[in-house]
């Protein structure tokens, strides 16, 4: 198979995929189903490359993927559990290297609702500018920075609660 040229649509959507996957884990909370998301939205963008005005692509395929990602949880319920039994063939993945801390981090992440966790993970983890989060989410800017100051806050809140052990500096 052919890798497609950087500077086709194809190619530019490829280079996109690692942030997308980032994106789309971050807003469902889940790898398997962030995968599924970021299949669904590549397979909308590519059937639907000429609607794209050639502007701002980056832009143009996060506003799919929100959308897909807020139609999708319209249409089913939320955090459907698994018996017991049907979970025992999982595979388990493979243990972080400070289980505690990531644990933190992720439950720090997780409190915050759908709306302040996207903007945080568009402008801290996929360097996003404000302006582009606003076009993309379709907010105002002084939203998406309030949204980004509030989760930081949250975060920094949460990760200090849960901190029990206070930490000394030498003299």
């Amino acid at each position: 198979m052919k890798t497609p040229a950087p500077e086709s649509f194809e190619g530019q959507v490829l280079a996109l995929l690692p942030s997308l996957r980032r994106y789309s884990r971050s807003l469902t909370r889940s790898d398997a189903d962030g995968e599924d998301l970021l299949q669904d939205c590549v397979e909308k963008v590519l059937a639907r490359r000429g609607q794209w005005r050639g502007l701002n692509l980056r832009g143009w395929v996060l506003t799919i993927m929100t959308n897909l990602y807020r139609n999708g949880r319209r249409g089913k319920a939320r955090d459907a559990l698994v018996a017991l039994d049907a979970a025992g063939d999982m595979a388990t993945p493979e243990p972080p290297a400070d289980p505690l801390e990531r644990a933190r981090l992720d439950n720090a992440l997780n409190s915050l609702s759908e709306e302040h966790r996207a903007v945080l993970m568009l402008v801290v983890i996929e360097g996003y500018t404000y302006s582009e989060v606003a076009a993309s989410l379709d907010i105002p800017i002084g939203t998406v920075m309030s949204r980004l100051s509030r989760a930081r806050q949250r975060v920094a809140e949460r990760l200090k609660a849960d901190n029990v052990i206070t930490l000394r500096r030498p003299k």
